[in-house]
C-alpha cells in the first residue's frame, strides 16, 4: 500500500522550501519482515493544462523502500515561482492542479534473494560420542542436528577413503536428510566451521586435533571434509588418547552459515 504526498509549499525538511515537492509513503505493515526490500521506479506527474500535457520527473535509479526508509521522492519538483503563475498552466480554475505517479516494479527485482550470513548461535558444537569405534561399519553416520536452523550430519570413514583408505580416518559435515527433502535444486549453503577431534586424556583435555572448513553446501554437493583427516597410526596409538575404551570423540564447531530468502516466496 503507497500513498502520494504532496507538499505544496515545499519539504523544509529536505531542503525543499519554495517549491512542489512529491513524494511516496509506503505502509510498512505491508512489509513481510522488518528486513524486506521493495525496489521501485517512481514516475510523478504535474499536469499541465495550458499545454495539455504532463511535466514527468523521475530518477534514475531504483529506490529501495523499507521499514526504515518508507518515504522517496522529489524536495524540488517545480519552484513555487513557476507553478504559481497562472499563466504557466499548473495551476487552473484559479486553484486547481493534478498531481499523478506510476509505481513500476522493475522486472528484474520481481524474484530476488536476500542472502544473509548468521555468525553467532545459541549451540554453535555439536559433539559426537563414537561408541564401538573398532566395530563400525566403514562408512557410519552421525544422527540428525540442528545448528542455524538448518540440519546436518558428521559422517567418518573409519578406515579411510578413496586414495587414504588404510592410511588415514576421513571425516566430513553432511548437509542433512531434512535439510535436502526441502531444499531445491540451486539452493546453496556456506559454511565455515571447524572438524575437531579432541584428546580425550584429561591432563591434555586443551589438545585438539582441528581443520577448517570454508565451503559451499548444496543438493549437488551434500558434504565437505577431509579424507586425510588424521593418520589411523595416531588413532590406534593408545598413548595418544584420542581413542579411549574404544570410544572416539568427533566435533564440528559452526562459525559462520548463510540462508537465502526467495522473493516472492
Amino acid at each position: 500500500n503507497r500513498t502520494l504526498v504532496v507538499y505544496p509549499k515545499g519539504n523544509k525538511n529536505d531542503n525543499g522550501t519554495g517549491h512542489i515537492s512529491l513524494y511516496v509513503v509506503l505502509d510498512n505493515s505491508t512489509l513481510s519482515s522488518q528486513s524486506e526490500e521493495v525496489h521501485v521506479d517512481l514516475r510523478f506527474y504535474v499536469f499541465n493544462k495550458k499545454e495539455k500535457k504532463y511535466f514527468t520527473i523521475q530518477d534514475t535509479d531504483v529506490w529501495r523502500f523499507s521499514a526504515i526508509k518508507t518515504m522517496w521522492g522529489f524536495s524540488k519538483v517545480l519552484p513555487l515561482t513557476t507553478f504559481n503563475k497562472l499563466k504557466n498552466g499548473y495551476l487552473y480554475d484559479i486553484d486547481h492542479c493534478e498531481f499523478g505517479v506510476d509505481v513500476i516494479i522493475p522486472p528484474f527485482y520481481e524474484k530476488s534473494e536476500l542472502f544473509s550470513v548468521t555468525k553467532s548461535f545459541p549451540n554453535a558444537r555439536f559433539t559426537w560420542f563414537v561408541q564401538g569405534f573398532s566395530t563400525l561399519p566403514t562408512d557410519y553416520l552421525s544422527e540428525e542436528f540442528i545448528i542455524g536452523g538448518k540440519s546436518w550430519n558428521l559422517r567418518i570413514f573409519r578406515n579411510g577413503f578413496g586414495a587414504f583408505e588404510g592410511k588415514n580416518l576421513s571425516l566430513y559435515l553432511n548437509l542433512g536428510p531434512q535439510e535436502l527433502i526441502k531444499a531445491k535444486p540451486y539452493d546453496k549453503v556456506y559454511v565455515r566451521a571447524k572438524l575437531r577431534v579432541p584428546n580425550q586424556f584429561p591432563s591434555q583435555s586443551n589438545t585438539v586435533l582441528e581443520r577448517p572448513l570454508d565451503n559451499w553446501f548444496s543438493p549437488q554437493t551434500i558434504g565437505w571434509g577431509y579424507a586425510d583427516f588424521m593418520p589411523l597410526s595416531d588413532l590406534r596409538n593408545s598413548s595418544k588418547g584420542f581413542v579411549v575404551n574404544d570410544m572416539l570423540v568427533v566435533q564440528v564447531a559452526m562459525e559462520e552459515i548463510s540462508s537465502t530468502k526467495y522473493l516472492p516466496n
